[in-house]
């Protein structure tokens, strides 16, 4: 039998394949490099209202913890169990296109690393500012509702205090450098997420967890937790904002913006100085 189509089958499969191909460090970086320009002109309210709502959002994470930590019993793998609710924030920011100061270390970077100059400095600098204020006004508030029992009921309260007591364990020194990894991964995230396509909740999914249970310090969570302690009466204003979210957010600038994207950039141009690219 013959194609009655003959014209089209060699075309269609060439499109199937080149459906399946992933793009390459080259075309990534630029993807993550214009997602980066285009927030760096967001103006001030779009970032602003963005981010408060990832801030809110993400404080899902710790809601959904407390939930499992209240209701498994005290066994060994309880923590495993509980830990499945830490990416639950993350997919609902994501996957809502919201500002998450943490994705914004690399998309931000890659612009004023590709184009230095004080301009760009000066465009990171803001963006960073505007989104992590938001993003902590949005904890503080939830935080602010979990304390007084708006939000959840008394025994969902006592549970999330008692996650959120471990991020006391660390000193701010310790804080900073657990943070690290935590921004390295993050900014993986966001690095991968342009090649995802219909693996995006995935290796959200996958990034987050593995965050969460190896215990890494994440600002924006971090800021959640920490202002649910000091709402409760657990920590002081000065140890919330100093010795448990300043170290987490500076850790989170290193790995994410600090070692993430200049590595991310530093391939990209090796093979561009090769004609790889």
């Amino acid at each position: 039998m013959t194609d009655p189509h003959p014209d089209s089958a060699p075309d269609a499969g060439n499109d199937d394949v080149e459906d399946l191909k992933s793009a390459d460090a080259v075309e990534l970086h630029r993807a993550v490099r214009e997602a980066g320009e285009e927030e760096l002109d967001r103006p001030f309210a779009a970032l602003f209202w963005s981010a408060l709502a990832a801030g809110l959002a993400i404080n899902t994470s710790l809601i959904v913890e407390a939930a499992l930590h209240r209701d498994l019993p005290d066994v060994p793998w309880r923590g495993l169990v509980v830990s499945l609710g830490y990416p639950i924030g993350f997919l609902i920011v994501i996957l809502g296109r919201m500002q998450l100061f943490t994705e914004s270390t690399v998309t931000a970077m890659l612009p004023l690393v590709t184009r230095p100059s004080w301009w760009a400095l000066r465009r990171t600098v803001r963006l960073w500012g505007i989104v992590l204020g938001a993003n902590l006004v949005g904890t503080g508030i939830a935080a602010g509702l979990i304390a007084a029992g708006l939000l959840g009921d008394d025994s969902l309260r006592v549970a999330a205090i008692e996650i959120s007591l471990r991020i006391t364990e660390l000193g701010p020194w310790a804080t900073f450098l657990n943070a690290i990894p935590a921004g390295f991964l993050i900014a993986v995230l966001a690095w991968t997420l342009p090649n995802a396509r219909d693996q995006a909740f995935w290796i959200i999914l996958a990034i987050t967890y593995a965050v969460a249970i190896a215990g890494f310090s994440h600002s924006v969570v971090g800021s959640d937790e920490a202002f649910l302690l000091m709402f409760a009466g657990q920590v002081g204003v000065a140890k919330a904002l100093f010795a448990l979210i300043a170290p987490a957010v500076l850790g989170n600038l290193v790995g994410g913006a600090g070692l993430f994207a200049l590595l991310a950039h530093a391939q990209v141009r090796s093979d561009k100085e090769d004609g790889h690219g």
